[in-house]
């Protein structure tokens, strides 16, 4: 029975593109025999993996041997990614269990197809469901094979957990990934690259961030999505985040900058405000000088003088003819007239000196 499934598979698969529709078959293990199939259609490239009600297009189960099919011709005729998974999940239980899109009573594969693709999903070698596609299109099991670049990768990185051999396998990986998508001639499968290697929880987020900012393979996969699916929504949504990445990376150095050209403003109008106020500060205290000097008597201008010219009190009465103490009672008079109370604050009225005309 099962070997009459595989022809009749086998048959489909070739005459598919002569009656102009898609057929998709394979088979589930033994154990999910009762379990609900489901085909869907995959537009947001963030949601390639998981169960999403909204992408379902259609629903089987399969047969007592584990086989299952689904056929017609109401898919779109450009290439779109689609999924097949299997869901163990009673009715009630799924509201909660597929809340955020992930189902571990859930098993999928994903690929490349239209209106008039073929695909068979047998078991594989070790007899595992959904790890082989068989297609007269090698673009359709392209995620599959992307799939084991990803575990080749990740057994890289975690061969030797340093800085310097994640930036070495960064940038290694990065082309790998790059050039093999282009390889395949179909920007779908470079979108199934991008969005795991730009993913923002991926560790590889930052190196795609540097990346972005000399590689012009960004913009090529651009330009090869818009020649060939103009009004996609995979096209709309790349461009979008491409636009988005950018302007983050374009505002990163400028925000920098703009933190030193802040800091020097602030810095400028501390100084300007330091200096605007020494200068209104001395020019007060010139203005007292210059008033209170007119009111000072004959031996307190010449005891100034002295100050000024650092002499002592002693030296003062000498040079005055003067007692000490006399010489004291004029110095705490010039003090309340000038109104300081020190020698140096004398000193800073008259920085540059003092010389007063005789009779003045």
């Amino acid at each position: 029975m099962r070997f009459f499934i595989c022809a009749l598979s086998c048959f489909l698969l070739c005459a598919s593109t002569t009656l102009a529709q898609y057929t998709f078959t394979g088979y589930v293990a033994a154990e999910r025999v009762d379990a609900d199939i489901y085909l869907s259609v995959v537009e947001d490239y963030r949601k390639i993996s998981g169960v999403y009600p909204e992408q379902i297009l259609a629903k089987t189960q399969a047969d007592s041997t584990g086989f299952f099919s689904f056929s017609g011709n109401n898919l779109s005729l450009e290439n779109k990614i689609y999924r097949i998974h299997i869901d163990t999940c009673s009715d009630d239980i799924q509201a909660t269990t597929h809340f955020d899109g992930h189902c571990i009573n859930s098993k999928e594969i994903i690929f490349i197809a239209n209106n008039s693709t073929a695909v068979f999903l047998p078991f594989s070698f070790d007899n595992e469901m959904f790890c082989r596609v068989i297609s007269k299109d090698e673009r359709a099991s392209a995620f599959l094979r992307i799939d084991s670049l990803k575990h080749d990768m990740r057994f890289a990185f975690g061969s030797y957990r340093s800085e310097a051999n994640r930036k070495l396998n960064s940038k290694k990986w990065f082309t790998i990934f790059q050039n093999y998508g282009e390889q395949l001639q179909e920007p779908l499968a470079e979108l199934y690259s991008y969005a795991f290697l730009s993913d923002r929880t991926h560790n590889l987020y930052a190196y795609y961030l540097e990346d972005l900012k000399t590689n012009s393979y960004y913009n090529e996969l651009l330009l090869r999505l818009q020649e060939k699916y103009p009004n996609a929504p995979y096209t709309r949504q790349y461009e979008s985040e491409l636009a988005a990445d950018r302007f983050l990376v374009a505002s990163e150095k400028p925000a920098a900058n703009n933190l030193w050209f802040y800091l020097a403003g602030i810095l400028a109008l501390v100084s300007l405000a330091v200096n605007i106020y020494l200068f209104r500060r001395i020019a007060r205290l010139k203005q007292r000088s210059v008033s209170e000097e007119s009111t000072l008597s004959e031996q307190e201008k010449k005891v100034l003088e002295l100050i000024l010219a650092n002499k002592t009190n002693k030296e003062i009465a000498s040079l005055l003819f003067v007692s000490v103490s006399t010489v004291k009672t004029h110095i705490n008079n010039l003090y309340k007239k000038l109104k300081v109370t020190s020698r140096e604050e004398v000193k800073q009225l008259f920085p540059q000196g003092v010389q007063f005309q005789p009779g003045v």
